[in-house]
């Protein structure tokens, strides 16, 4: 479509070649024209305040096809030039250059001054300033739906974020629940179970080992309560962690204290220890092996089991196995689970939970030592509120229709055309000498002449000429005044 509007607009000013409506133009100076209008077509869309400017050249020439164009142009640069004042400073300029070039065309004897003028103008307002309308709100139709659109993808932006800040306070609330229903009682357990630790080191030896692993067991309890509470929470604070989390040392306690609680477990641990690991992957470590452990002692108390941790190669690779085991296994919900994927996926890492081959279970994880830094949501800005929509923003697209209307402004250049084209072609315009010599002056109406020949080549100075029948280089010369013949003669075209 780059050059097709080009060309359509200069096969257009060719048509007063093969149709003229007005004295037979000079045929360079039609095809000059339209060359002229398809370059300002053209250039339109590119250099629309030029295209503006260099259409008043063309009404000083006798091509109304040409003429007619110029609306399209028009209206194709007023929807680019911006902002409305210089717009109407141009159209203002366009106006007195095409009314100056038109009085060069159409100032005849048979037309005063003043009546040329008024001519000129208005022919100018029409096609100027009704397609100027016409693109002028198609133009500003463009922004205002644009600034419409990014103002609804806001809103639904907002839309998710209220949303998403809603879950975050029913975290928070939980929490809050959590911390005031069980931290407290967690708290005292605690408490007595330290002074029943006193207690029975003294007056119930036998009782000492179970009073110490309630005040471990709840210890433990309140450790996890308060990591629980940290990823409910709207700011979680970071997870307590200290030197020995995920490393040797701390999985071979979580062993002993397994194997404490009546288990057989072994460790087998190769490669550097975990102490210059990521906080994060040690913690994983941690999570895993203590998750897979208390899976064996609820669901395999009597299997033996395996603990094996490799470090090496950028990575860490362990695993807990347990055989079968005779005991009824007790029923999960597989969130420990689920939530280990989880955690370990979050690092780059890998997490399998099945039996093997040869029957039991077995838990493994493949983290990295030095997982990629997580983005950090709680850091992450909103976007500042865009300020609320002018009310010429809101309303004008309502007003106007969204410009779409200013179309039709165009729709009378056009029917007009398609309209002088067809009679054009249709009306032959031509007279012989009898009728003309049968002609007189101050008798004949001009309703007469047109029933019988048609409306003629109506020139500048307000005469109609009709081709003669007999000799293609005269024409007769028809002026009438009040509806009556006022003057005939014949002319060379």
């Amino acid at each position: 479509m780059r050059f097709v509007w080009p060309v359509l607009a200069f096969v257009t000013g060719l048509v007063p070649l093969v149709a003229p409506l007005a004295p037979d133009p000079h045929p360079a100076l039609t095809v000059a024209t339209a060359l002229w209008t398809a370059a300002l077509v053209w250039l339109a869309p590119r250099k629309p305040v030029w295209a503006l400017l260099l259409t008043a050249p063309l009404f000083a020439v006798n091509n109304l096809w040409a003429q007619a164009i110029t609306t399209f142009v028009v209206f194709a640069a007023c929807r680019r030039i911006t902002p409305l004042g210089r717009l109407w400073a141009l159209l203002g300029l366009v106006i007195a250059l095409q009314s100056a070039f038109s009085l060069v065309q159409d100032h005849g004897p048979g037309m005063s001054f003043a009546e040329t003028l008024l001519t000129a103008v208005l022919n100018s307002m029409f096609f100027v300033l009704f397609p100027a309308v016409s693109g002028m709100l198609l133009g500003r139709r463009r922004p205002m739906v644009r600034v419409l659109r990014e103002r609804n993808e806001y809103l639904e932006r907002a839309r998710a974020l209220t949303a998403a800040s809603a879950r975050t306070e029913e975290r928070a609330h939980i929490a809050g629940e959590m911390h005031d229903m069980l931290g407290h009682r967690l708290s005292l357990v605690s408490i007595h179970a330290g002074a029943l630790e006193l207690a029975t080191a003294t007056k119930a030896p036998q009782l000492h080992d179970q009073a110490e692993l309630i005040r471990t067991t709840s210890s433990l309890a309140m450790a996890e309560l308060r990591e629980i509470l940290g990823v409910l929470r709207t700011n979680p604070e970071p997870e307590s962690l200290d030197e020995d989390t995920g490393t040797r040392s701390d999985i071979a306690a979580l062993v002993e204290s397994s194997v404490n609680a009546g288990l057989t477990v072994s460790l087998d641990w190769s490669g550097d220890d975990l102490h210059d690991a990521d906080p994060r992957t040690r913690r994983a470590v941690h999570r895993v092996v203590r998750e897979a452990l208390s899976n064996v002692h609820k669901h395999a108390p009597g299997a033996r089991a395996r603990v094996q941790v490799s470090a090496g190669g950028g990575r860490v690779r362990l695993q807990v196995l347990n055989g079968p085991s005779a005991a009824t296994p007790g029923t999960g919900t597989r969130r420990g689970l689920v939530g280990l994927e989880e955690r370990v996926g979050l690092l780059g890492g890998s997490f399998t939970a099945g039996p093997p081959a040869e029957g039991g279970w077995r838990v493994a994880a493949d983290v990295p030592l030095r997982p990629a830094a997580a983005a950090d949501q709680s850091a992450a800005e909103v976007a500042e509120v865009p300020p609320p929509l002018a009310a010429e923003v809101l309303t004008v697209p309502r007003v106007l229709g969204g410009g779409c209307l200013g179309l039709f402004a165009l729709l009378p250049v056009t029917g007009a055309l398609v309209v002088l084209l067809v009679f054009a072609l249709l009306n032959p315009m031509e007279m012989n000498a009898p009728y003309f010599d049968s002609l007189k002056v101050g008798v004949t109406g001009e309703e007469e002449v047109m029933n019988e020949f048609g409306p003629g080549r109506f020139g500048s100075d307000g005469c109609t000429r009709y081709r003669t029948s007999h000799n293609p280089e005269l024409s007769y010369k028809l002026c009438f005044r009040d509806g009556k013949l006022a003057s005939k003669e014949q002319e060379r075209t």
